[in-house]
């Protein structure tokens, strides 16, 4: 596959004004599955100190690390024990604190998963909540509650679990408490000041260590509607960002995020909040990026979007609409550790997996790259049923678990698993194909898809109409195609499956795929280009 450059592009020697993360490239590790230092076949802290220069001449601007605070790991370290602690498996707070520090000297930054909406079971306050019984102090800091009917067996609510089954657990003494997932993740209640105090703390601990900000998990979920009503419905996980829930996106949270947004404030340096928050609209996400509040959520409604131009425009449109009044970028994202990975998802192979992605990359604002999408990696889809291990693939719901697909660690080098890895295999099983996707396979070969996201961000952080703004000119294109201006740039994504009659706009700077004839855009191709005039 050809990529056609221009060498006019100069290398800028500073980011947009307004702060760096309005036009950040951020690339998400998931620390067990990124690089492996000891051989345990658990990636770590050392494996992504290790590999940041690579990330450095990938070309991001920041890294965002999802847990690795100490946990039983009932969720992947989403069921956090200690929040100021490393769990061992992944190293220690030295180990953490090199990270940052190593980052920092190659001028990238670094945010930090937080979980604030619930914790372990095995974290202290929990634990001495159950020693402590009914009544007492610690446990008003989660939602313990008397069950319903004669004898208290059924639980206070007929809320459901994210990972099925209700999202209640009774305890020896006859109480329930509220997990809004897994019954190892209690929820905090966060109407009690004894919570609010503690998170405060947390982020000030790890501001002083030098992180640059922080990924908030379920940043939807803090406050529960008063009296935790019954929602009336069966089948509650259908409705997920589709309505206000009375466990989802209440307006309380947004108290709670004023006032993380003073403490980062105390910092210098641009420390952001980055909220994971699902909700109905784009509308409401943008609630939590007002001005006094969070500065970049993820855009969930475009990670949705199925590859179909009218539809992408749309959704192009809803979000930079949504985001503009509030004065914050728009995020755009195409796979995380939660769900399909795009090339599979999407259907259509490498191919649309590459386009889509210039597509992503071409957008106003900031974007994330998930580890292992710049390799073109597919979700793996036939992992023995022995070597799960998301919660939701044990639970009789219907669920299929394939968030295991996307977390299988990714391929570094060589031509056998673990394949660079690490010395001691893999947690997941690596697929056998996988070796012709390693970094090292990838490197410096042309058309290569690790390649391509290395041009592409080359491009993006050189080129003055790329990443700013908050808006695109959309130009008149044949069906099945989107084309949009933003300055001297143009950036056109045909996403149907065949050939396209299209005038050329400009200058080709990079293509997804191969070009072929003049006036023609390929199937499941975007091509940037370079306008000389008009």
């Amino acid at each position: 596959m050809t990529q056609h450059l221009t060498d006019s592009l100069q290398t800028p020697t500073g980011t947009q004004p307004g702060g760096w993360w309005r036009d950040a490239v951020i690339y998400q590790v998931y620390p067990r599955s990124f690089a492996d230092s000891n051989g345990d076949g658990m990636g770590d802290l050392e494996g992504i100190r290790s590999r940041l220069p690579y990330l450095k001449e990938l070309g991001v601007d920041a890294v965002w690390l999802s847990p690795f605070y100490a946990s039983p790991q009932a969720d992947a370290g989403y069921d956090v024990a200690d929040y100021r602690a490393i769990d061992p498996m992944f190293g220690t707070l030295h180990d953490a604190d090199a990270v940052i520090r190593e980052a920092h000297a190659l001028g990238l930054r670094i945010i930090v998963d937080l979980v604030p909406n619930h914790c372990s079971d095995q974290h202290e306050w929990f634990k001495q909540a159950l020693r402590e019984g009914p009544g007492t102090p610690l446990r008003e800091r989660f939602h313990f509650r008397p069950g319903r009917g004669a004898d208290g067996a059924e639980p206070p609510n007929d809320w459901e679990s994210i990972f099925g089954g209700p999202a209640w657990t009774r305890v020896a003494d006859g109480e329930w408490y509220l997990h809004l997932f897994a019954p190892e993740q209690p929820d905090f209640n966060w109407d009690h000041p004894a919570v609010q105090d503690e998170f405060r703390s947390v982020l000030r601990f790890w501001l002083d260590l030098g992180v640059d900000g922080f990924r908030i998990d379920v940043a939807h979920g803090l406050v529960k509607a008063p009296g935790l009503p019954d929602l009336g419905r069966d089948e509650q996980l259908k409705l997920l960002g589709n309505q206000v829930l009375p466990f989802f996106d209440q307006d309380g949270v947004h108290e709670i995020y004023r006032s993380w947004r003073k403490v980062l404030d105390e910092y210098d340096g641009d420390r952001i909040g980055v909220a994971e928050a699902w909700t109905p609209s784009a509308d409401r996400t943008a609630l939590y990026l007002r001005p006094d509040e969070l500065h970049q959520a993820f855009n969930f409604h475009y990670l949705g979007t199925g590859w179909n131009a009218a539809d992408l425009r749309a959704s192009v449109d809803d979000s930079l609409d949504a985001m503009r009044p509030v004065g914050a970028p728009t995020t755009w994202v195409l796979s995380n550790h939660d769900v399909v990975r795009h090339r599979t998802r999407f259907g259509g192979g490498l191919d649309r997996a590459r386009a889509a992605a210039l597509l992503m990359l071409a957008l106003p604002g900031s974007a994330y790259v998930y580890q292992g999408e710049e390799l073109g990696l597919p979700e793996v889809t036939d992992l023995p049923d022995e070597v799960r291990q998301d919660p939701s693939f044990f639970k009789e719901n219907g669920q299929d678990g394939l968030r295991d697909g996307c977390r299988v660690p990714i391929p570094w080098s060589g031509t056998q698993a673990p394949y660079g890895f690490g010395t001691g295999g893999s947690w997941l099983p690596q697929p056998e194909a996988w070796a012709e996707l390693s970094v090292e396979a990838q490197t410096g070969r042309e058309g290569s898809t690790l390649e391509l996201y290395r041009e592409a961000l080359r491009i993006r952080r050189a080129h003055p109409d790329l990443g700013a703004g908050d808006a695109v000119e959309w130009l008149d294109a044949p069906e099945g195609v989107l084309a949009f201006r933003r300055g001297d740039f143009v950036c056109t994504a045909n996403t149907s499956a065949q050939p396209v009659a299209f005038a050329a706009p400009g200058v080709p700077l990079l293509a997804s795929g191969e070009l072929g004839p003049a006036g023609v855009l390929p199937a499941d191709t975007t091509v940037w280009w370079q306008v000389t005039s008009g």
